[in-house]
């Protein structure tokens, strides 16, 4: 690896292409060893480290080496297998382990993998930590004398039970006296790592299950499946005549859901339906939903309507969780799926999203289609390819259609301008009523940051 100083973290861990850096087994044990060290208890007993995965070929490779790397610095490792991610945070947590680690690359195709970090509370690291493992794998010199030698060395065991204990926890979120025997259900679980715990947790709490890729092979994950290809799970729904679909992402955290006529339900409808059935009943936190800047404005308006107020975070789940925690809002989440019930979890569930829709289903009686609560305002994107990211605020002419277009869209749609984040691309938004209103807002406010900051 080279010495030079890399930004090694993104927004949600370490990703790439499997057996390329930064995803070699070489880095991998490094970044165990850095864990290890930030975790590790100076005396007393062995600290514990919790590692899980999804169903890609390169997480064999990667978790020996992490565990090799977590082991030689006199840290315990506990292998629990494949394992949606969310259920590796609920195991550290529940499990009183130092911290977890989860080995996947969610939605992206086999050839991917990354890893990412979970705190003994459950919640991704905070992003200090992830700089201090970050500098320790760049100079892994500065603890080469801190290795374990002799009977410090760290063990590794199997949990056996891993699954027992996750599916006993999704189970206890839902009402007890309640079942879902009258619900058919498909459940897509894109050949990942909720092939057997999605299916299970369902039958056990009463459903008719129509499972679809449950066979993961090493290669197959969200390969023409789940979150990211619902296709399949429509088609499903239709032709079996089942009462809603659902359909996971490679790792499991988040969740898209299907409705009896076959249209889809993504994170921002269901926060709409549980933002507003909550504040109905006292229990959502302050009469608070929070969500990104990419949200729709019909959830806004939703919410609105309801007497809730919306709160928006920057791009990314991470976003979301900080802002629910620094004022302990219990929904949240992102239009992609990714949706966090924090009396239940520290972090996006596609499982228990899954189980709080189907237990308003179960509850009322009524067909998912009757109970959208959202109406989506309809939304375009203009991508500009730019040579800089040059400030808005040094192209006064991208400022003034802004502003102009900000007072026209008052109070019935919504602009966001921003530079993305990992390609050279101006990204302008737009939502409105009107089809025609909003392209040529984008088109205009495009143009002029191509003029000025376009790539030649």
């Amino acid at each position: 690896m080279s010495n030079t100083r890399n930004r090694l973290f993104g927004t949600d861990g370490v990703r790439g292409i499997a057996n390329a850096e930064p995803i070699t087994s070489e880095t991998a044990m490094r970044l165990g060893r850095a864990l290890a060290h930030v975790y590790k208890n100076p005396r007393g007993r062995h600290r514990r480290i919790l590692i899980g995965k999804d169903t890609r070929l390169s997480g064999y490779m990667l978790e020996t080496a992490m565990a090799s790397g977590i082991c030689s610095m006199g840290v315990d490792v506990w292998l629990v297998g494949p394992l949606p991610t969310p259920g590796i945070a609920f195991l550290t947590r529940s499990m009183r382990a130092d911290a977890g680690v989860v080995i996947s690359a969610s939605h992206n195709p086999f050839q991917d993998n990354g890893i990412k970090f979970f705190s003994r509370e459950g919640f991704k690291l905070e992003d200090e930590t992830e700089r201090r493992i970050e500098e320790l794998v760049f100079d892994s010199t500065a603890i080469t004398g801190f290795r374990a030698s002799g009977a410090d060395i760290g063990k590794a065991a199997r949990i056996d039970d891993a699954i027992g204990r996750y599916l006993v926890f999704l189970k206890s979120c839902v009402p007890r006296a309640l079942t879902f025997e009258n619900l058919k259900v498909a459940i897509d679980c894109a050949n990942g790592a909720g092939y057997k715990v999605g299916p299970d947790v369902l039958e056990e709490l009463g459903a008719e299950v129509i499972p679809i890729a449950v066979e993961p092979d090493g290669v197959n994950i969200n390969a023409g499946c789940g979150a990211v290809h619902p296709e399949k799970l429509r088609e499903t729904v239709l032709a079996a005549g089942a009462q809603v679909g659902i359909a996971l992402d490679g790792d499991g955290d988040r969740a898209m859901i299907v409705d009896e006529r076959g249209e889809l339900f993504d994170g921002d409808d269901v926060m709409a339906l549980l933002g507003v059935r909550m504040a109905a009943a006292g229990r959502l936190v302050a009469n608070t939903v929070v969500a990104t800047v990419m949200s729709n404005f019909g959830l806004e308006r939703a919410l609105t309507q309801a007497g809730v107020r919306l709160v928006r975070t920057e791009v990314g789940d991470p976003a979301v969780v900080r802002e629910m925690r620094a004022n302990e809002y219990n929904l949240g989440g992102e239009q992609s799926g990714h949706v966090i019930f924090m009396d239940h979890s520290t972090t996006g569930d596609g499982l228990i999203t899954a189980l709080m829709v189907l237990t308003i289903m179960a509850e009322t009686g009524r067909p998912l289609s009757e109970l959208r609560a959202m109406r989506r305002v309809p939304q375009v994107l203009e991508n500009v390819r730019v040579r800089e990211r040059v400030p808005l605020t040094a192209m006064p002419e991208v400022e003034r259609l802004i502003a102009g277009a900000e007072r026209k869209l008052h109070g019935c749609g919504r602009l966001l301008v921003r530079y993305s984040g990992t390609e050279m691309l101006a990204r302008v938004m737009v939502e409105g009523e009107d089809q025609g209103s909003i392209k040529a807002i984008a088109r205009e406010i495009g143009a002029a940051i191509g003029k000025r900051a376009g790539a030649v």
